[in-house]
This record gives structure tokens, C-alpha cells and sequence, in this order.
């Protein structure tokens, strides 16, 4: 959520950073408005309720005396009256005020690009070469199945579209994949692993932006008001709500393996076959903790740690900004990791490194004190996939096949398939 103030002090820049999103500026001014109305009516409000404490006392002073205090009595019930209908005006103007607030993104970066859509994302660089096979490559959806390391079909018997089992070594090579990708995070980059609840609350999905603006997105459960989680970031981000943390404590990062859940609203059609666009899907997720003049250089730093996993795969990929027009809800600052996919022909989306900046800590209500006596100031919190493993696990599949049908086990998940160097 944005800070008020910045819509007070510099509402030209607020429309700015807006504009570079596509978004009618015109609310600006409505947030304005509704911002001076409140603060009229809290002040006429509070205003009454110390004249309502002044007459009380009045009328206490009275009774003592053995006074009439039938005229104080009844100006006491008007001024009531008054401060009851200002207080129903107020709490409505706060809500709208609230939503509207919530309704919109955060403001991007200086750094971030101008642009339209993902046309005008700029390529900040690329590692390794595309393999150029001197056979007819298989896009992974095919390899698997003839392998019998995925049932797509079963999936879909047994829970609709976009879902799959992943079998045999199927299933063994995912579960070296999120090994592989912790024992780095954990034991080479420093994060803290974490075990998260992948139900979580109406609060916490509105602490880190998924509601209530992508409510569409999500899977609820109704009866219990709980949702299941689209990402770890939403666990692990509100892990701090509402709570201080000690300035000492920074910076604070955590790594988790867990299942993801998303409708995919809106992509009928897109990446209908494989693993790369699935209701449920495995990811390792990064999220830290940073104090406000560091979180730039932490971007910097996650991204590379997700950069990393491919690197040691040794599967080429490239990393992109994205531009004003592509960039997620909630983020300052995005790079995108972007993994070579030869049924593609192109890179896939594999991770998204974002700066929220103070976005969702102010929504969460995060904060902390540089001293014991000093004012609080709100965290700044950065999220990344470090990374998708069922993607991670396609390109696997798809850039160390080979011309008889076999997968080739890249070195480092050696030791974690057993000794296994080939899928066959």
C-alpha cells in the first residue's frame, strides 16, 4: 500500500509513477479528497468529544452541588447524536479511502523502464549457449511420457486440466531438483529454510497484495475462509506481521520449498501442455527482510542466487528488467530470470526478483527502530523464485535429452538421483 503522505507532498510524482503504469491519474485527486474529507471529520469529531468530556464533567460538578443539570444533560445527548452521525460519515469515507489505497500498485523504481507490455522489457544479460542438436529434440511433455516419469492423463482423471503425476524418476528428479536448490540457498547464499503453512488467512493475502485486487487467481477454501497459497512469499512475508523487528536482525532471509496453487485466470489457451502453466506446482521461494538503503543492492544479490541454481545446471538462460507496462502489483523493481527452452525456441519465464520496497511491510504493518528511542519506519521486503522446480525440471528434460530418447543427469544432481546418470 502506498503512503499517504506521498500523495499530499508530491501528488505530481505519485501521477507520474502511476501514468508509466498505464493507470487514469484522475484518482489521485480522488484519494486527495477523500484524504481531506477524513481528516476534517476525524478533527470536527474529536473536536466534539472534548466538549462531550467538558459537559460531563460539568454535569458531575452540578450533581455534587445539588445543581440543576437537566440543560447540560441535553446538550450532552446533541453533541452524542453528532459525533455518532460524523463517526458513520467518517468510517465510510475511511473504508473508501482504504480501498482505493489498496486498489493501486506500487510505484516503480527510477531504474525500472518506461514501457508498454512485455515488448519493452530490456535484456540485462545472458548466460550459455542455446544447444544445438544434431537430432529431432522432443519437447519434454513427450519425453516424459515415454519415460514414465509423468501421467498426464491420470492427472487429469483424477483432478481436471493442468495437473499432473510425476512418477518414477520423474518424481526422483524433482525431489533432487528442490533438494539441490535448498542445499544452496541454505548451506552457499545464507537464507534460513522454513516449513510454512500453505493455508494462510484472508489477512495475510492481503498483507503481501493478493487481495483484494487477484482474488480470481486464488483457490478458497469457503467454509473455513482460508486460501491456498500462490507462492511461499505469502507465508514467509507475513512470517513478521505486525510485529517490530530489531534493527540487529537484519538482514533477515528465508528459503522454502512448497506446493503452489493458482486458477490461472485468463490463460486459457497458454501452455496447455507440459509443466510450464499448472494449478499445483513446486517452487523454492527467497524472501527477505531488508532495511530500507539496502534492498536495492539485496535485488541484486537474490537474483544472481537464482542465476546460480542454473548456472550449476549448466542451462542457458537470460535475465530481464521488466518495463513499467509488465511488472507485477506489488514490485518497485522486477528482474525476471528467463530459462532456454527448446520446445520453445525461446525463454520461459523460471523466476521473478522483486523489490516490493515498503508495498507490502506498510500493508502487513512491518516495522522497525534504528534505536530503542527512536521512531518506527517500515521494512523494505524482496521476493524471488529460486527457483520453479516443475519448469526447472522441464529444462532438465528438454536440454539434456539425447538422440535415443535417454536424459542425461546433469553432475551436480548426481548425488542426489543416488549415483544416477542417465533416465532411460
Amino acid at each position: 500500500m502506498l503512503d499517504i503522505k506521498l500523495f499530499r507532498n508530491d501528488a505530481e510524482y505519485v501521477k507520474k509513477k502511476l501514468e508509466m503504469r498505464g493507470i487514469d491519474t484522475s484518482i489521485v485527486e480522488e484519494i486527495l479528497n477523500l484524504d481531506t474529507k477524513n481528516r476534517e471529520l476525524t478533527a470536527k469529531t474529536e473536536e466534539l468529544k472534548a466538549k462531550r468530556n467538558k459537559a460531563s464533567e460539568e454535569i458531575a460538578l452540578k450533581k455534587r452541588n445539588n445543581e440543576n443539570a437537566d440543560d447540560a444533560i441535553e446538550e450532552m445527548r446533541v453533541v452524542g447524536e453528532e459525533i455518532k452521525t460524523i463517526d458513520t460519515e467518517l468510517n465510510t469515507v475511511a473504508a473508501d479511502l482504504k480501498d482505493k489505497l489498496a486498489g493501486l500498485p506500487n510505484l516503480v523504481s527510477d531504474e525500472t523502464p518506461f514501457g508498454k507490455d512485455e515488448d519493452d522489457n530490456v535484456e540485462v544479460r545472458k548466460w550459455g549457449t542455446p544447444r544445438e542438436f544434431d537430432f529431432e529434440a522432443k519437447a519434454h511433455w513427450d519425453l516424459v511420457e515415454e519415460l514414465k516419469m509423468a501421467d498426464f492423463e491420470r492427472a487429469a482423471k483424477v483432478s481436471g486440466a493442468r495437473f499432473a503425476f510425476l512418477t518414477r524418476d520423474g518424481a526422483r528428479l524433482e525431489r533432487a531438483l528442490y533438494n539441490f536448490m535448498l542445499d544452496i540457498h541454505t548451506q552457499e547464499h545464507g537464507y534460513q529454510e522454513m516449513v510454512t503453512p500453505q493455508l494462510v488467512n484472508a489477512d495475510s493475502m492481503y498483507g503481501t497484495g493478493q487481495l483484494p485486487k487477484f482474488e480470481e487467481d486464488l483457490f478458497k477454501i469457503e467454509k473455513d475462509g482460508l486460501y491456498a497459497i500462490p507462492t511461499s512469499e505469502v507465508p514467509l512475508t507475513n512470517y513478521y506481521r505486525g510485529e517490530i523487528m530489531d534493527v540487529e536482525q537484519f538482514p533477515v532471509k528465508f528459503t522454502a520449498l512448497t506446493a503452489c496453487f493458482r486458477s490461472e485466470a485468463g490463460s486459457a489457451g497458454r501452455d496447455t501442455r507440459g509443466l510450464i502453466r499448472m494449478h499445483q506446482f513446486n517452487k523454492v521461494e527467497m524472501v527477505r527482510f531488508e532495511l530500507p538503503e539496502n534492498s536495492y543492492a539485496a535485488l541484486e544479490e537474490m537474483t544472481h542466487n537464482g542465476e546460480r541454481i542454473l548456472e550449476e545446471l549448466k542451462i542457458p538462460y537470460r535475465t530481464i528488467a521488466l518495463c513499467s507496462g509488465d511488472i507485477g502489483f506489488g514490485a518497485a523493481k522486477t528482474y525476471d530470470i528467463e530459462v532456454w527452452l527448446p520446445s520453445y525456441n525461446a525463454y520461459k519465464e523460471i523466476s521473478s526478483c522483486s523489490n516490493m520496497t515498503d508495498f507490502q511491510t506498510r500493508r502487513s504493518n512491518i516495522r522497525f527502530k534504528r534505536d530503542k528511542d527512536g521512531a518506527t519506519e517500515f521494512v523494505h521486503s524482496l521476493n524471488g523464485s529460486g527457483l520453479a522446480v516443475g519448469r526447472t525440471f522441464a529444462a532438465v528434460v528438454e536440454n539434456y535429452q539425447n538422440a535415443d530418447g535417454t536424459i542425461t543427469v546433469p553432475e551436480v544432481l548426481v548425488p542426489y538421483m543416488g549415483g544416477q546418470t542417465v533416465i532411460k
